[in-house]
């Protein structure tokens, strides 16, 4: 394929995928038929983990500029910490459901990273349009991760929560360096890709 493929967005986006079908999954059949494999319980949680430890090479690796060393660090932070409340919340280590809430935080910190380290405009190039859009459905899933924290959440906020996870992994296939977005494409952008 030319050009080169963002693999490195696309293997994070398979990885978020499997974290919203597995999500979705558990709210379309209830927690307790998921829960009947204990092995289930632990796949969200530690994709999440995994995720979080996946994005450190990336940092040190992939990164062009500090502010997407100190986004793509905080992101790691963030997704480690709410993967580890997570698994704990399983394990039974901890018990208060408001622990969840550091799903909503590694949302809202993402969705801030994605927003601040992109400096171009909407219309630049599409991974310009894929980071603020990324971004700001990052920052309103915060909502709905602190509706999944209170309690009980009900099927619909789980499903909601659920299909964010798979947006951000559509965003994420879909991004390219240097691609035009709705025909669009700045002069200052390069030559693109498509």
């Amino acid at each position: 394929m030319q050009p080169k493929a963002e693999f490195v967005h696309w293997l994070f986006a398979t990885g978020f995928l499997a974290i919203g079908l597995f999500l979705l999954a558990e709210a379309i059949v209830g927690e307790a038929v998921w829960r009947r494999r204990s092995w289930r319980a632990y796949l969200v949680p530690s994709a999440m983990f995994l995720t979080g430890v996946l994005l450190w090479p990336v940092m040190v690796l992939f990164t062009n500029s500090t502010i997407h060393m100190l986004a793509h660090g905080s992101w790691a932070q963030v997704m480690m910490l709410a993967g580890a409340c997570e698994l704990a919340l399983v394990r039974g280590k901890l018990h208060s459901p408001h622990w969840r809430l550091t799903t909503a935080l590694a949302a809202l910190v993402s969705g801030a990273a994605f927003l601040i380290h992109e400096q171009n405009g909407w219309f630049f190039a599409r991974s310009a349009f894929l980071h603020h859009a990324i971004g700001w459905t990052l920052v309103a899933a915060t909502v709905v991760g602190v509706v999944r924290a209170a309690g009980r959440p009900s099927a619909a906020a789980r499903a909601s929560f659920a299909l964010v996870w798979v947006v951000i992994a559509v965003f994420l296939y879909a991004d390219r360096d240097v691609a035009p977005v709705f025909g669009h494409l700045s002069p200052k952008a390069g030559v693109a890709h498509r």
